[in-house]
């Protein structure tokens, strides 16, 4: 067993202000395993709507919450904001929640299982194992989303099963020593492709629930995004060691 103080949740935030305030409902009410902390960094990655409004006045009515927030002066991109919130982390590990809410936070308390058995470095919630809930969306987006895994595991030599998963709960000394680049939903190919290269790292997979969004509902991922992210594999696993 290992002792964890505080757990660092990294929001990165574009054009959230109709979900913002639920997901930071469900990060409030939230209680961790052995009373760990809870530390929430959200950066705004110059939103074009109300988030920050939204968050300001949340953080108003709810003054005990401990929420950081930070502001990009240029819409960066997920993986730019993603950065600023790992440099900013104070818990011993991090975790990265989307401000939507495609991803539960009631299921933190199952990816810490293996880091607080001392089992694990990091561990991945995988969308495609378990007995959990799943919305039953898009096709070709399982499909794609399994394909780009399959070629990550194959430079990687991990048998990851959800390699783009939101859910990455990590070391943050290991995060914070990874020097990452990719700025756009690249974020996640290179992060693996690192995290794969880390000496003795332990990796584990825990089964998640999926509730996903429609692009009528504001989902934001393309497939532009999964062209980059074949690129990002290629680079990050043969190209930049």
């Amino acid at each position: 067993m290992i002792l964890l103080k505080k757990l660092s949740i990294l929001v990165p935030a574009y054009n959230e202000e109709r979900t913002i305030h639920l997901i930071l409902d469900k990060l409030r009410d939230l209680e961790l395993s052995n009373n760990i902390e809870k530390e929430i960094i959200i950066v705004n990655d110059c939103s074009t709507d109300n988030t920050v409004d939204a968050i300001e006045k949340y953080k108003a009515k709810n003054p005990d919450f401990p929420i950081t927030l930070y502001n990009q002066k240029i819409n960066k991109g997920k993986g730019a904001a993603i950065h600023k919130a790992i440099k900013k982390a104070t818990g011993e590990f991090l975790i990265i929640q989307d401000a939507d809410l495609e991803y539960d936070p009631e299921e933190y308390n199952e990816l810490l299982k293996p880091i607080l058995k001392g089992f694990a470095d990091v561990v991945y919630g995988s969308r495609f194992i378990g007995g959990n809930p799943h919305r039953i969306l898009f096709f070709w987006h399982s499909i794609g989303n399994k394909f780009l895994t399959s070629i990550s595991n194959v430079f990687t030599n991990l048998n990851l099963t959800d390699m783009e998963t939101c859910y990455k709960l990590m070391s943050t000394d290991i995060a914070q020593s990874l020097n990452l680049k990719e700025l756009r939903f690249g974020f996640e190919p290179e992060l693996t492709a690192k995290l794969s290269r880390v000496k003795d790292i332990r990796i584990y997979e825990v089964g998640i629930s999926y509730y996903g969004r429609t692009y009528e509902e504001g989902k934001k991922i393309g497939w532009k995004d999964g062209v980059r992210a074949i690129y990002c594999i290629i680079k990050y696993n043969l190209f930049s060691k």
